[in-house]
């Protein structure tokens, strides 16, 4: 789509949106994601069609140490269990809007059966190292995540699915989302470093001590425009599975939620990679892969709503939630229903032959 035609598409969306039966702006956000929604899919009837949440599921070495964490990791594999059994929120909430889950182990340290059919198995190794020691990853197993993650967002697309959201599962892994955020902005650890799953205050600090020391060790200073050999040294076998996933449904033009504080610094990564490959955005006049995305809700993990405004977005919702696993991407799907419905089934003022105002 040349930047005519985008503009063109633009005018043509704007008016559709604005002489519908309501008040100029009546129906607020939801106007402005139809908005997006059909540039994204290049047209005036923008659809949604099977619409999925992913959740990604891996382990971190630095989990095992007990330094950042107030679960121990053994309960990753556990909630892997529990999302394949249907008893998690996710579940719930995935069979409440008709959304089609997929489970991924992208780096569990278990075994999980080969007969787990509704688990996707792509897993890359039993966790990842002990970034307080050595890099998380190697080079290879970083590079093999990412494409997995595209791999499986691929074969979503091929089935039909044009509105995906992405979840996580990882004990440690909002240490990771820190590091991540904090190279990419320069911000210092500390101003993303939260509470996890239910840290204590001396527990907190502890936290902070050693993200301060992982940084320093792996100068993560030098890193802020290498995102790959960032992901080596402090990502999750799951977050990088993510930012693949994210890089292939931009590609792809589907509708990507944005969920919470992990998923955001997927994101991050995501788009550096993009940026630093120097791939052209798919809609002419937006900027990088955030403009393609629909963010789903502020987390209160600490140091989310400082990443928002610091890539100038606004979620669409602000629960107070802080579970993970695409919880709010679920939750904003349904408003993004909405928004392509009333495009595309709201009378204008002609149709329905009601006056509107000369103002």
């Amino acid at each position: 789509m040349s930047a005519t035609q985008a503009q063109t598409l633009k005018q043509a969306l704007q008016h559709l949106i604005d002489y519908k039966t309501k008040p100029l702006g009546a129906l607020g956000r939801l106007e402005e994601i139809a908005l997006q929604a059909g540039l994204i899919q290049e047209t005036t009837k923008p659809v949604i069609n099977d619409p999925h949440i992913i959740v990604f599921a891996g382990d971190h070495g630095i989990a095992k140490t007990g330094l950042v964490n107030a679960y121990p990791q053994e309960v990753t594999a556990q909630m892997v269990l529990n999302f394949v059994n249907g008893g998690a929120a996710i579940n719930v909430f995935c069979r409440q809007h008709q959304l089609t889950l997929k489970v991924v182990d992208a780096g569990v340290n278990f075994d999980f059966s080969p007969s787990a059919v509704d688990l996707i198995h792509a897993k890359i190794g039993n966790g990842t190292r002990n970034y307080l020691e050595e890099p998380a990853m190697r080079m290879t197993e970083a590079k093999q995540a990412i494409e997995k993650g595209r791999t499986i967002v691929q074969e979503v697309a091929a089935a039909g699915c044009n509105c995906i959201g992405f979840g996580e599962m990882g004990i440690g892994n909002t240490s990771s989302a820190t590091l991540i955020m904090s190279a990419i902005t320069k911000l210092p650890v500390e101003a993303f470093t939260g509470r996890g799953a239910g840290l204590n205050d001396a527990q907190l600090q502890k936290k902070i001590d050693t993200l301060q020391q992982v940084y320093k060790k792996q100068t993560l200073d030098a890193l802020s425009d290498q995102p790959m050999e960032l992901l080596a040294r402090i990502g999750g076998f799951e977050i990088a599975m993510m930012a693949g996933a994210y890089l292939q449904a931009v590609q792809q033009r589907m509708i990507v939620v944005v969920d919470g504080f992990i998923a955001t610094a997927a994101l991050l990564i995501a788009n550096a990679i993009f940026e630093w490959e120097k791939q052209p955005v798919m809609v002419p006049g937006w900027k990088n892969l955030t403009d393609h995305c629909i963010f789903a809700h502020t987390s209160q993990e600490a140091g989310h709503e400082r990443i928002l405004r610091h890539l100038g977005v606004t979620p669409l919702l602000n629960l107070g939630m802080r579970l993970g696993e695409g919880t709010g991407a679920a939750l904003a799907m349904p408003m993004i229903r909405s928004a392509v419905n009333f495009l595309n089934e709201m009378a204008s003022f002609e149709s329905a032959g009601v006056s509107n105002s000369e103002a």
